[in-house]
């Protein structure tokens, strides 16, 4: 089965997909989803310690509910509803990651890993609630889930290892 691969000329046709695709991270030829995760740790490091503030927690829920709309309309325009060049969803999510855990390298690393871990092999429920949301939500959901495994697994590391 031939999938179809958005172009630059497809990503900047709506401002939806262009968000969608991650301001161009989803294009990449090569593991889109850990170029968007990049995209993000980069965005985390050029906001720094405003990152992590209650206010920062706010703005990722409100660019959560904006990745349920454009990833929506995205999945439609595509014909897939969860494309692998949508990338907001690992944006979003890493970005929730970096706010919560200590801002170092080596625990940024971690996370990263272990993120893109999750995401990747979607271990339950992240692959039955990915089945059971369709649209935006299913999309945004599965992420947010490996968000919440990263922080679970960096957490446990804290608490029973260092």
């Amino acid at each position: 089965m031939i999938v179809f691969r958005p172009t630059l000329r497809f990503a900047v046709g709506h401002p939806a997909r262009w968000i969608a695709l991650g301001f161009g991270a989803g294009l990449s030829p090569y593991a889109p989803g850990t170029a968007g995760t990049l995209l993000a740790w980069l965005a985390a490091w050029l906001a720094g310690p405003a990152l992590a503030t209650p206010e920062a927690l706010v703005v990722i829920a409100v660019l959560f509910a904006l990745g349920v709309w454009v990833c929506d309309i995205t999945g439609r325009h595509l014909g897939i509803p969860d494309h692998g060049s949508m990338v907001w969803d690992e944006i979003v999510a890493f970005l929730l990651v970096l706010a919560i855990i200590p801002a170092t390298l080596a625990w940024q690393g971690a996370a990263f890993l272990l993120f893109r871990l999750f995401d990747i092999a979607k271990p339950p429920p992240i692959r039955w609630f990915e089945g059971r949301f369709k649209g935006g939500w299913g999309v945004m959901v599965d992420d947010l889930l490996a968000a919440a495994y990263t922080l679970l697994v960096l957490a446990a590391a804290k608490r029973f290892l260092l």
